[in-house]
């Protein structure tokens, strides 16, 4: 308790200030006029002789006090110094010094002559504070607080007038519907003292608690504090009702009951509260009867105040229910009230004059009221009298309300103040004001007016919750198709910039929960579809904003990127999501960063309802096809597209924004067709999505169309053994996509299986179809799908494979093929080597050649060199690599047989060139395989486009036979110990640079061959320069002299001068 000064500056709990001088004055005005006795015997008819000095000071406080809330606090100290008073016994005189010091109460309570419970109870009706009587109240310790609710209902039933049941209706009022502040200081400091000083006081008069309706006190469960209230109430009014004479007031009574046996016990209807719809018609309701109604206690309050004691009429306290037994008695007691008041009650209920809130609140309750009981007599396991006496009451309320007309059971009331109400409640932030936001936010019939404008502004903090957002943005787009005047326009901007305000607040995942409400409402093109507001600025915005974002690409940058991109995508995601896309492919770098900005929307992974089969329907896929994909102008921008791409469908830390299904219908099935400009990005786009890890248990791959998707390939591999010939401005993928296109169908041959097929005799069939289409391609694709095929079909070679190989019947079978004739098996095998690395070896353990028969083993070698040259223009880099292997292994195992001359020194050194000789066979290998391809009698054969790719895979080979030697030596780090495998490893360089250079002068001028010979010729001679570098030998300085002669002397023979000058510069520094 902090009593207040004159200027209302608090002071401490219970201290003695100017107020309570005044609040003393008035007592001693009322102690003389009781004179001789004192106020402790003051009889309840006396009042009127000493009330008015004490209501007179109080008012008197009232007016210095700076505000009406001031005022209401000094009201409920008073009561609570005066009940203090009532409560407390005076300290024996002995201990008075002591009490002065440690009693806190002790100076203010001094101050007070003591009063009786007349003084309280009177008091506190003059001041019409029931509801501070209720709050004091039930701050009492329990045996206090119901002996002290006894002592009233014995005083308001004793020479009872018609202010003590209004009195005692009110405090019943409050009871049920309180709920303790703990802030509150007065009420707070008035249970501490109550508590300090012990409660046997309040028994001392020996008064004994009202007999309850029947049953055990211990049948009641809920707080102790509250236990029993309920009952003493009810028995008030039983002890009043007789008194109670208007209708206003025994409406007010029925009403206090049926609420009380509706709530406070089993009938407490179960569920939820109400439709927040239904809370805010009858908060409105109730307030627009107030408004109208003089006689109410709020007929003169405001607006925020109506609506907050309206919202307090539908909320109760956590109080004790009653027991069965005491409810059977509420019921009965209630029946005697509408029997003995109904006839009565009808006339005056049934008149349109008498609209007041207690005959509202009556006929509101009692229809609910009454189907409680209904069910609760047919699922409550009740006995006989119990069953008669819920059942006839049942009867008797709805013989009550059928004589009652419909229109005053509804009344047509006040309800344009509904928004007004609703407005209040958000402002004053009441009870439920988040529930009436989303009825503020999409009731059409009040938005836009300059309320609703403002208090959608004031209040936009409130509305930061993903569902009201999306709701005030159905609004907007509702109101702004229906008005287009200048003045409505204004309106729309300052609305839309407050919901974009709250917008911007809500949480990355509560914006992408909005964003998917956008363009579930209204597609790609969002809220710009209907708003023309939003559509001023926006691409200049749009252009600034990307702009900023990629001059600062970091990974501090991204979340103000991300905020930045939110607040465009709430307002044309299609445009943003085109924006990121375009930018993603010209800005160089920048993709991954703006990949990361379009994953932290999975929202935009929205998709799209269209009737064109052909058009994507991920909104995101779409817009990477009409903004990136359609304007491809660079191979830089293809990589950095694809890069793109991977990162949508396989994130860092976010869940994927494309699926790999939609990628490849989108950008792979339209465009894999040879004749497609775009075929070879699309190859790495299918390679890229087929790393994608599939988690469902079905794997995407069925919803492609899988084994058209095989054929699609297979043709495309069958156009490569025509590649040479195609005509020259037929588009055609490059050789070097021909890996790829393997890749993609060896991995696409393991993720297609039996289990993605909806059936057994559907995977038949889809085999027996695959098969048929590829008999008519080249006769190795059909190798290359032995293992999808399964034991369904053997491998279907030409005839002349089986003169050379031993092929078990079971497994393979021959095929008439017109280009293979005879002597062609050869051929054919090294067809089959190509194809993987296990039919490779698998060749390899067939092959039949006598090497102890030397004739057989010649024309063996001469017919592989033949079969070698007439493979490998046709090559890819993988298929060129086994055949490499191939000639190893057979050279390794003496079955091929390779002359090797040494026509590039004068004398040969004593060295031991053993473990060299497979290398130096191999090189004079693709000698002989030049000199053969540059002779007369081929030099029609190949194309001269061909040429190229021929010199890079045989450049590739020397790359890697230098590799081979480098790895067998090692680095020549102690040359001393070693000289003689550095003589070995140069001599191998001079010899392999020779045989370069002599290929290089065989090669059709303008052949375009030069970078690549340059590149391995220059490696060639590095490797030498390390390893002659190494020899410490006192002739090593002569040698290496004598040799850079000699390479000099043939490098300078070399008519081609973009392969002659790097080399002589070359040869130039080696030993300087």
């Amino acid at each position: 308790m902090e009593p207040g000064s004159g200027s209302g500056e608090r002071v401490a709990p219970w201290g003695v200030c100017e107020e309570t001088a005044i609040l003393h004055g008035g007592f001693l005005l009322a102690s003389r006029l009781l004179q001789p006795r004192p106020l402790r015997e003051l009889l309840k008819a006396e009042w009127p002789l000493v009330g008015p000095p004490i209501t007179d000071a109080l008012r008197e406080i009232g007016a210095r006090c700076p505000s009406p809330r001031q005022h209401g606090l000094w009201k409920k100290e008073a009561v609570a110094l005066v009940w203090a008073k009532v409560l407390l016994p005076a300290p024996p005189a002995a201990s008075l010094d002591r009490e002065w010091k440690e009693d806190a109460f002790f100076s203010v309570g001094a101050m007070i002559p003591d009063v009786n419970r007349t003084v309280l109870f009177e008091l506190v009706k003059a001041l019409g504070a029931a509801r501070l009587f209720a709050q004091l109240l039930l701050a009492l310790p329990p045996g206090v607080c119901r002996a002290e609710l006894r002592h009233l209902v014995r005083y308001v039933g004793h020479e009872t007038a018609p202010s003590d049941v209004g009195f005692l209706l009110d405090v019943w009022w409050e009871v049920v519907r309180h709920v303790r502040d703990p802030e509150d200081s007065t009420v707070t400091a008035f249970s501490s003292l109550v508590c300090e000083h012990g409660c046997e006081c309040a028994l001392d008069d020996g008064l004994q608690p009202p007999k309850r309706f029947k049953g055990d006190p211990s049948s009641l469960n809920g707080s102790p504090a509250a236990d029993g209230l309920l009952v003493v109430l009810v028995e008030g009014l039983k002890q009043t009702y007789g008194s109670i004479a208007s209708p206003r007031m025994r409406c007010y009574a029925l009403g206090n009951l049926v609420e009380l046996l509706s709530v406070f016990t089993e009938l407490e209807p179960q569920g939820g509260p109400l439709p927040v719809a239904e809370y805010l018609a009858k908060v409105s309701s109730v307030v627009s009867l107030w408004s109208s109604d003089t006689e109410s206690q709020h007929h003169h309050s405001g607006l925020d105040e109506k609506v907050k004691e309206a919202e307090r009429t539908m909320s109760f306290a956590s109080i004790a229910k009653l027991s069965r037994e005491e409810l059977i008695a509420g019921l009965d007691f209630l029946h005697c009230l509408l029997r003995a008041w109904g006839e009565e009650l009808r006339g005056v209920l049934n008149s349109s004059e008498n609209q007041c809130y207690e005959s509202y609140w009556l006929l509101d309750t009692l229809p609910t009221f009454r189907k409680s009981l209904v069910c609760f007599s047919e699922t409550g396991d009740l006995s006989e009298d119990e069953m008669r006496v819920a059942l006839e009451l049942a009867q008797t309320i709805d013989d009550f309300l059928k004589e009652i007309s419909t229109t005053q059971k509804s009344k047509d009331l006040d309800t344009s103040l509904s928004s007004s109400v609703a407005m209040t409640i958000i402002e004053q932030k009441l009870q439920r004001h988040m529930e009436v936001c989303s009825i503020f936010a999409s009731e059409k019939t009040w938005v836009f007016s300059k309320d609703w404008v403002d208090c959608l502004v004031k209040n936009r903090a409130l509305f930061q919750k993903p569902e009201l957002v999306l709701k005030l943005l159905e609004t907007l787009v509702n109101f702004a198709t229906s008005c287009e005047d200048r003045e409505a326009q204004e309106m729309q901007m300052e609305v839309t910039k407050a919901i974009v305000e709250c917008y911007s607040e809500l949480s990355l995942t509560d914006k992408n929960e909005v964003i998917s409400g956008v363009l579930e409402a209204w597609g790609g093109p969002g809220l710009s579809l209907n708003l023309q507001v939003v559509m001023e600025g926006f691409q200049e915005d749009l252009n600034v904003t990307f702009n900023q974002i990629t001059k600062s690409v970091s990974d501090e940058g991204l979340t103000r990127a991300v905020a930045a991109v939110a607040r465009l995508a709430l307002l044309h995601p299609e445009a943003t999501v085109k924006q990121i896309c375009s930018l993603a492919v010209v800005n160089l770098g920048a993709h991954q960063f703006l990949a990361q900005i379009l994953c932290s929307f999975p929202a935009l992974s929205f998709l799209e309802t269209c009737d064109d089969p052909c058009r994507p329907h991920s909104l995101v896929v779409r817009c990477l096809k009409e903004a990136a994909w359609e304007k491809l102008s660079s191979a830089r921008e293809e990589e950095q597209f694809l890069e793109f791409l991977a990162f949508l469908m396989q994130p860092s830390s976010a869940a994927p924004l494309v699926s790999p299904a939609e990628v490849t219908k989108a950008f792979v099935l339209p465009y894999l067709k040879s004749d497609c400009a775009q075929i070879e990005l699309s190859l790495q786009i299918l390679s890229k999505v087929l790393g994608i890890q599939s988690y469902p248990d079905e794997h995407w791959i069925k919803s492609c169309h899988p084994f058209p998707l095989l054929l699609s390939l297979c043709k495309l591999l069958d156009g490569y053994t025509k590649y040479w010939h195609q005509p020259k401005d037929q588009l055609f993928p490059s050789l070097e996509s021909k890996d790829l296109v393997l890749n993609v169908l060896g991995r696409i041959c393991e993720v297609v299986t039996p289990e993605t097929a909806s059936s057994a005799e559907v995977w038949v069939q889809s085999l027996a179809w695959l098969h048929r289409k590829v008999a008519s391609l080249d006769w190795t694709i059909g190798l290359r799908l032995k293992k999808f095929y399964g034991e369904h079909f053997k491998n279907e070679v030409p005839a002349t494979l089986f003169e050379i190989c031993t092929l078990p019947e079971d497994e393979w079978t021959s095929q008439p093929l017109p280009a293979y004739g005879p002597g062609s098996g050869l051929l054919a095998w090294m067809e089959c080597c190509c194809v993987s690395t296990e039919l490779r070896e698998t060749m390899l353990s067939l092959l039949m050649v006598n090497v102890d028969n030397p004739e057989e083993v010649n024309l063996f070698s001469k017919g592989f060199l033949v079969a070698l040259i007439q493979v490998l223009p046709w090559c890819s880099h993988s298929e060129w690599k086994r055949l490499v292997h191939v000639v190893t292994n057979l050279l390794e195992r003496q079955v091929l047989h390779v002359p090797y001359t040494l026509e590039y020194v004068q004398y040969v050194p004593l060295l031991n060139l053993r473990p060299f000789a497979c290398y130096l066979q191999l090189s004079v290998l693709f000698l002989r395989g030049f000199q053969l391809l540059c002779s007369s009698s081929c030099s029609t054969w190949l194309p001269p486009q061909a040429w190229l790719h021929v010199v890079q895979l045989y450049c590739s080979s020397l790359t890697d036979l230098l590799s081979s030697i480098k790895s067998i030596t090692g680095p020549p780090l102690h040359p001393a110990e070693d000289r003689s495998s550095a003589e070995e490893v140069c001599f191998v360089c001079i010899q392999v640079f020779c045989h370069l250079l002599h290929v290089a002068a065989m090669l059709p001028p303008d052949s375009g061959c030069s970078e690549p010979l340059v590149v391995v010729a220059l490696e060639v001679l590095s490797q030498y320069e390390v390893f002659s570098s190494a020899d410490p030998s006192p002739s090593s300085v002569l040698r290496r002299a004598n040799e850079r002669h000699f390479l000099e002397s043939i490098t300078d023979n070399i008519s081609d001068k973009a392969l002659c000058g790097p080399l002589l510069q070359k040869l130039s520094k080696l030993g300087a």
